[in-house]
């Protein structure tokens, strides 16, 4: 089933929702895409076809300067201000009553970390969160994870250059509300080389597996 694609007004122009509703919803996951990518992330589009059958509904945001089909992202506050924007309308609708989770891609992932007590968001999810640049360690981000006082699940390649899950690991050390997933075999994009020995269907698996459990823990729901 296709999503239900929803226009929604920020001060940074108009973005928009692709909503996967769950028939009989327990909670909302809100995620956000990368700098460079799209709701369409194979990542996204997984949790979106998935989780709705677990009692989770989820609403992908696509930030305006990629709604208005500019190439290039949009700086760092004015994410978090369209972010903050649609969430707050969000949280109005009467489909959207259930207790959030927020939580993106990269980019996605910085900014629903950044915004947290703006968004009152029960939990943050991070995909791929980009902790530095590619061959650049010493301009860390992880001053933004640390931000939310939140439970925080990262989910983490073992080959991702913005980041390993090793160096993740070393980053947080005893960060607490902080559960960190690594995805073996796995770059930014949860690609897998064919030399790993994994299969992308069993990280796919993990990545549905954890995440509804991590949402259903921190939000006191049952998924099936």
């Amino acid at each position: 089933m296709a999503s239900t694609i929803v226009p929604v007004d920020t001060p940074q122009g108009q973005g928009r929702f692709f909503v996967d509703l769950a028939e009989h919803p327990r909670s909302i996951l809100v995620l956000g895409h990368g700098a460079g990518g799209s709701v369409g992330a194979t990542d996204l589009e997984l949790l979106a076809r998935r989780l709705p059958q677990q009692g989770i509904t989820v609403a992908r945001f696509e930030q305006p300067w990629r709604t208005a089909g500019r190439r290039v992202g949009a700086p760092p506050p004015r994410l978090d201000e369209a972010w903050i924007a649609a969430l707050g309308w969000l949280v109005e609708q009467a489909w959207a009553q259930q207790r959030l989770v927020a939580g993106g891609r990269s980019a996605g992932a910085r900014v629903a970390c950044r915004t947290a007590r703006d968004t009152n968001a029960a939990a943050i999810l991070c995909l791929a969160f980009p902790l530095h640049l590619p061959g650049r360690p010493e301009k860390s981000r992880l001053a933004e994870l640390l931000t939310p006082t939140q439970p925080r699940l990262v989910m983490q390649g073992s080959k991702d250059s913005f980041g390993t899950a090793e160096e993740l690991r070393a980053a947080i050390g005893e960060a607490r509300d902080i559960a960190l997933v690594e995805l073996a075999g796995a770059d930014h994009s949860y690609r897998i080389g064919k030399s790993s020995g994994v299969e992308p269907a069993a990280l796919h698996a993990t990545l549905v597996t954890e995440v509804s459990r991590f949402i259903a823990t921190t939000v006191g729901i049952t998924t099936s």
